[in-house]
């Protein structure tokens, strides 16, 4: 049997509340089997910018990222939050070691297309250095990303999280039993936005696709689901979407082939 790789994708609302992001750390801190981390830290992108007088725009929720909104992402994702929850996790027993994808060549991305819309410096992941990256795993090391990719020459990238944490349990499956997370402020994939109580348990690609014709899943929550079926079509084992109530009970959405 293959060892567990438990990869968990922190929202930018748990990030943002102390309280929360300790108590969802010291969960994970007691799963059996590898560790990784993936964060962004949009939101607090955001305010920086505005208190640097760097306009943030966004087009169907995703940030148009140019020269300087990059320059404030990186030092908000590889910076203040990457070392943030590194410095955390080593509270908790966790041996950790923050990266970008630019560090040891971990993701290798491509810049995303201007057409239709032009998203300025904002990759897509292409490659894993699962070789390199796998050593650290061996090292006992839990490895914490933060959202930002490079092309190979020498451009850095702005790169969704939950994307990332996707790419990562793909290239990891071959070798492990990976089981992924999203923990997010909402306890779970919802019927009706405005109810948290209307969790759906379990959701197939078939009642997804069915859902998004008819409009049930709110904007918002579209990318996460294609992200997570993704995973599962390229062979992670286990994809759920939960909040951090839900997460020590591994509650939440279920995602199935």
């Amino acid at each position: 049997m293959k060892e567990y790789l438990h990869i968990l994708k922190i929202g930018g609302n748990v990030i943002g509340n102390e309280i929360t992001l300790t108590s969802v750390l010291n969960t994970f801190s007691k799963k059996e089997g590898k560790k990784i981390i993936v964060h962004g830290g949009g939101k607090k992108a955001t305010f920086l910018a505005e208190k640097l007088g760097v306009s943030s725009v966004f087009v169907e929720g995703r940030r148009i990222t140019d020269e300087a909104s990059l320059e404030i992402a990186v030092m908000v994702y590889a910076g203040w939050y990457n070392k943030k929850i590194v410095a955390q996790c080593h509270t908790m027993g966790m041996s950790a070691l923050g990266l970008s994808g630019t560090d040891v060549n971990a993701i290798l991305s491509e810049k995303r297309p201007v057409n239709p819309i032009d998203f300025g410096w904002v990759g897509d992941p292409k490659k894993v250095n699962v070789s390199a990256l796998n050593q650290f795993l061996k090292d006992n090391l839990n490895l914490v990303f933060c959202a930002i990719t490079h092309d190979g020459h020498g451009q850095l990238l702005n790169t969704n999280a939950d994307t990332i944490a996707s790419t990562l349990g793909s290239a990891f499956a071959p070798f492990y039993e990976v089981n992924l997370t999203y923990c997010l402020e909402l306890p779970g994939v919802l019927k009706d936005i405005s109810d948290e109580q209307s969790v759906i348990d379990s959701l197939n690609f078939n009642a997804f696709q069915k859902g998004r014709e008819l409009g049930y899943f709110h904007a918002g929550m579209i990318p996460k689901l294609e992200n997570a079926f993704k995973a599962i079509e390229n062979g992670v084992a286990k994809v759920i979407i939960c909040g951090p109530d839900s997460f020590p009970a591994n509650g939440g959405t279920h995602i199935f082939k």
